[in-house]
Parts: C-alpha cells; sequence; structure tokens
C-alpha cells in the first residue's frame, strides 16, 4: 500500500500533471463568481508552470547538478588498463528501466531508451570485465514478461553468454534492489552499479547506507549542452519537460529516501 501510496503522490507532483491540474481545477473555480480570481490565477500558474519547465534550458539547469556529481566511465583502448576501481568489479548490475510489452518486437526494441543505454554500457562493461557477472533487475507490469529477461534477452542478442547472466525480477523500485542485491553479493562484493546519470546520486546514496561496495559508471546522460550558442537550445519542447520531469522525480525520491533514513 505504502509503494503505491509513494508512486500516485509522485505522479500528481510531476510537472505535466501537476501543470494540468491546475489548470483544470482553475477552469472549474472560474464557473463560481465568487471564486473566479483564484480560478484565474490557478490557470495561469498552471501555464506557466508547463512554459517554464518545458524550456530546454531550465531542463538543462536542473537536471544537470544530479547528472554531474559522478563521471563516465571513459572508452578503454584495447590493452589498455582499466580504472583501478572497476578493474576489480566482480559484478556489474543494471537497474531496472522499462519496457514495452510489444508483440513482434526484438528484445532490445522493446526497451526504454533508459534501459537500452544501460543495457548497453553494461554489455561494454561485460567486455572489458569478462569474468565479472551480470545482475539485471526489473519485475514484470502486469502479466507480461519481466523487465529482467526482457534485458537478458537483449544482452545475449548483443553477444553476452546466458551463463554470465543473473535475473532479479521481483524488486520493485531502487531500493528493493539494493536490499536484493546486498542479499545475494554481501557488502564486500565490489560492484560497477549501472545507472541513468540523472538517477545515480540516489542510486549510490542507498547503496552506501546499505554498506554496499559499488563503483558508479553512469550512462542514458540527457543533458548534452553545445559548445555553441544555438537559438533552439533556449526553445521549450518536450525534451526540455523531460528533463525537468526527471529532475523533479529524483529530488522527490532522494527526498522520500531521506526521510526513511536510507539515505
Amino acid at each position: 500500500m505504502l509503494f503505491w501510496l509513494k508512486k500516485t503522490i509522485a505522479y500528481w507532483l510531476m510537472p505535466l500533471p501537476l501543470g494540468l491540474g491546475l489548470i483544470v481545477a482553475g477552469f472549474w473555480l472560474l464557473r463560481k463568481e465568487r471564486r473566479a480570481r483564484l480560478g484565474r490565477g490557478l490557470v495561469a500558474a498552471g501555464i506557466l508552470l508547463l512554459v517554464v519547465l518545458s524550456n530546454k534550458q531550465v531542463g538543462l539547469v536542473l537536471l544537470r547538478p544530479l547528472e554531474s556529481q559522478y563521471p563516465a566511465i571513459p572508452d578503454v583502448p584495447a590493452g589498455g588498463a582499466l580504472p583501478a576501481p572497476l578493474a576489480g568489479c566482480r559484478a556489474i548490475v543494471v537497474l531496472g528501466g522499462g519496457h514495452a510489452d510489444t508483440p513482434g518486437l526484438a528484445a532490445s526494441q522493446k526497451l526504454s531508451s533508459s534501459a537500452l543505454a544501460r543495457l548497453t554500457e553494461a554489455v561494454r562493461l561485460a567486455r572489458l570485465l569478462p569474468e565479472a557477472t551480470l545482475y539485471l533487475s526489473g519485475p514484470a507490469e502486469g502479466a507480461g514478461e519481466t523487465h529482467a529477461a526482457v534485458l537478458a534477452r537483449a544482452a545475449v542478442s548483443l553477444g553476452i553468454a546466458p551463463a554470465r547472466m543473473v535475473l532479479i525480477d521481483t524488486a520493485r523500485d531502487t531500493d528493493d534492489e539494493v536490499q536484493e542485491l546486498k542479499r545475494r553479493l554481501g557488502p564486500t562484493v565490489p560492484l560497477a552499479l549501472v545507472t541513468s546519470a540523472w538517477h545515480m546520486p540516489r542510486a549510490m546514496g542507498l547503496m552506501r547506507r546499505a554498506g554496499m561496495n559499488a563503483v558508479p559508471c553512469p550512462t542514458d546522460y540527457l543533458t548534452k549542452p553545445n559548445p555553441d550558442f544555438r537559438f533552439t537550445d533556449w526553445t521549450c519542447d518536450l525534451s526540455g519537460l523531460e528533463r525537468s520531469t526527471w529532475a523533479v522525480y529524483e529530488r522527490l525520491g532522494t527526498l522520500w529516501a531521506r526521510l526513511q533514513g536510507k539515505i
């Protein structure tokens, strides 16, 4: 019950539902003469919220502090030395990122853009760490295939042997994933943690609080500013709203974890 309550509250605090909710509530109040002023204020606030948070630069400013906390794992040339913390990892953990149960698509095509980016990075690391085991996480949505299973099938198509993979298909959120990994690996096994760069601060906070020995391997960067000025970088569109949404979502998730003493 607490899990779904958390998800419901978080949903209505996201920019798009919140903005639309304010607009709808405002129009409803406009029907009442005594509440018309409040109604106009809510409509204006909802529109302003959506316009501001849809701006690309606002999305960059909100999301960049999350993505810049941990550096990406650089390219390693053939025969080159791995970064010292990564070289000792015996497990590569891919946190769930969602997929669609669309018939007729290959497993890699079913993955969300975040999940595909995470898996691609994990496959790259798996080739750098041939002795490491891949831990793929994600439950099923409804009666469909588990996310972990879809990740596994996509990994096989990218050349990873099934024997190298372990599926975690019961963890519903990041905290569940961390606790399940702690149960399976213990706190001493060094692991490469692969998740989206904007999600990495919260994931690492949970890992450290649980005493896990995790090396951050961020991917799926959404803030890639152009070095030169471009007018289109200052416009409003869905990419700006997406960045703002993830920034709000992650900060709410971090706040909830801190209130529970998990970070």
